[in-house]
Formats: C-alpha cells, sequence, structure tokens
C-alpha cells in the first residue's frame, strides 16, 4: 500500500510539472528586485497581461515595469496595480513624455517644447498614482547643434527643475536615462558623469539617474566605478548584456559582479529586465531564469 501510495504521489507530481515547464511551484528567493517586462513569459502564461504578471510573481520575481503603462487603458491600468498589490510587487518606471529621438526639445530651451515637456510629466502622476509607481523615465532628446553644449545643459537643467516643482509634492521621482552613441546617435544624454552633474544641479529629490548597464557599458565602459562614483544621484536601474542586449551571461558583461556590488552597497530599489530574450520559446523563457539564477548567486 506504501509503495503504491508513493508511486500515485509521484506520477501525480511529474503531471503537474507538465503543465508548468519551468520552476513555478517553488518560488525562486532573488536577492535584488529585478523586475520583468510584458512578453517575457508569453509563452508559457499566453498574451493576457494579468496572467503574465501573476506567473512573474510565481516565479518568485518582486518587481514589474512597463515602458508603455502610460499609453494603456485606465482599466487595464487599475487591473494591473491590483494584481501588483495583491501578489505584493513593485511597480517600476514607465516613461513619462513623448521622446524626441531626431529633435533638439529640452536642449534647445525652445517654450513649446518645454511646455509641451511639463504638461506630459503633469499627465503623467495620475498614471503613478494609479498604478503605485513611483519612478517615471525622462530622455532629454537629441542635440541642438547650433548651440554650445553649455548653453544646452543650462535649458535642460531649468526644464528638470520646473518638473520637478511639479514632482516633489507627490513624491514621485523622473529617473534621467543617458542612451549609447550606437543604437541612439545624437542625443544630448549619453554618459553617467553627465546625469550625475545634471542631478546634482537640479538638487531634487524627484530629479535622478537611471543606469542602464547596458547603454553604459557600450557608451563609457568602466561599470562599477561609474556607478559608485554616481550612487547618491542613482534611483533605478535596467538590465542588459552585451553585445545583443539579451539577458545576463550572453555577452560581456559580469553581471554576477555588478549585481554583488550593487547588493552590498544597500541597494533595495528596482531593476528593469529592459531586455529581449537571447532564445525563443518556452526554453528561452527558462533560459532567462535560469541566467538570473545564476547571476544572484552571489
Amino acid at each position: 500500500m506504501l509503495r503504491r501510495t508513493f508511486i500515485h504521489k509521484f506520477s501525480f507530481a511529474l503531471s503537474i510539472g507538465a503543465l508548468f515547464p519551468f520552476n513555478v511551484l517553488s518560488k525562486n528567493n532573488f536577492k535584488l528586485n529585478y523586475a520583468p517586462h510584458l512578453g517575457m513569459f508569453k509563452n508559457n502564461v499566453g498574451d493576457d497581461p494579468i496572467d503574465q504578471i501573476n506567473y512573474m510573481a510565481d516565479l518568485g520575481f518582486r518587481a514589474f515595469e512597463d515602458n508603455g503603462m502610460k499609453s494603456r487603458s485606465i482599466a487595464l491600468q487599475e487591473k494591473i496595480s491590483k494584481t501588483l498589490v495583491k501578489r505584493g510587487m513593485k511597480m517600476g518606471v514607465f516613461v513619462a513624455h513623448k521622446i524626441y529621438w531626431d529633435k533638439p526639445n529640452l536642449s534647445s530651451g525652445d517654450d513649446d517644447y518645454r511646455n509641451d515637456f511639463l504638461n506630459d510629466i503633469r499627465n503623467s502622476i495620475e498614471v503613478a498614482k494609479r498604478v503605485n509607481a513611483k519612478w517615471m523615465t525622462v530622455v532629454p532628446g537629441s542635440l541642438d547643434l547650433r548651440k554650445d553644449i553649455s548653453y544646452q545643459t543650462s535649458n535642460v537643467i531649468e526644464t528638470l527643475k520646473r518638473a520637478s516643482d511639479i514632482l516633489e509634492p507627490h513624491n514621485l521621482v523622473m529617473v534621467l536615462e543617458p542612451l549609447n552613441f550606437r543604437d541612439h546617435p545624437g542625443l544630448f544624454l549619453t554618459e553617467s558623469p553627465q546625469a550625475f552633474q545634471i542631478c546634482k544641479a537640479v538638487d531634487s529629490p524627484s530629479c535622478k539617474i537611471l543606469f542602464d548597464i547596458y547603454h553604459q557599458q557600450i557608451q563609457e565602459g568602466n561599470l562599477i566605478p561609474n556607478i559608485d562614483d554616481s550612487w547618491d544621484e542613482i534611483a533605478y536601474f535596467q538590465i542588459g548584456d552585451n553585445p545583443g542586449r539579451k539577458e545576463p551571461l550572453t555577452g560581456e558583461i559580469n553581471y554576477k559582479n555588478v549585481f554583488k556590488f550593487i547588493y552590498e552597497k544597500g541597494y533595495d530599489g528596482i531593476l528593469g529586465m529592459e531586455h529581449g530574450n537571447s532564445m525563443q520559446g518556452i526554453e528561452g523563457e527558462k533560459a532567462l531564469v535560469d541566467a538570473y539564477l545564476k547571476v544572484d548567486s552571489f
């Protein structure tokens, strides 16, 4: 009887395991708050955003980010928010404003561009409150090749000061994201020391740095020293290996050491998984989780 009972339970466990291709029955205990985005696990659970978020929580992820949150319907925003609260997950960044990839908007000092940006910031406050977000991404746009860089910097700082005045009463933070020259040529903000200097000049708790490890590896390298030097102004990280912008262990970045450094600095914020999957299908999703388990094992 005991043997028959054991075989029955073992067979049942195997059948359950077949329904969940990898490691959902026991949550992974990640040391840091890695935040997947929609689409990363659609092969396992389909296209429904709520099913995807629940699956992320089942895997042990404690955060979620969504660049496109602002464009989603209010009904969906509310559903996402309720799901995150229910599952004990933090909401990461969303993009706060229209990004001009080929126009010098904030660097130009043009009043129309400035006012449009500030209106976008105001509109983002309601989205942030609806989804329990604290951080929103800001990209200042392109260089103005007809202006000296110091004048451009002054224009950007002045606009960000005004945006900070809007955000501070709500305890919200815009995070400035430097982007690399290869993927986004011609942008004003490209390096972490530059973002650090701007944040110091704005001098507000509502203006901080989004340190995207993928972008900064391409743009400047020297990751751990630059993270250390910029530490006081960094409020958020994003992840992607180089080359390829896929999960850790697919490129040249020693993410295990980078994460260990961030962890030992006492960081308890979010690290957005702003990258693709290196392999397609369910196997690719398993490889992604396995990669994070390996680089988190410091």
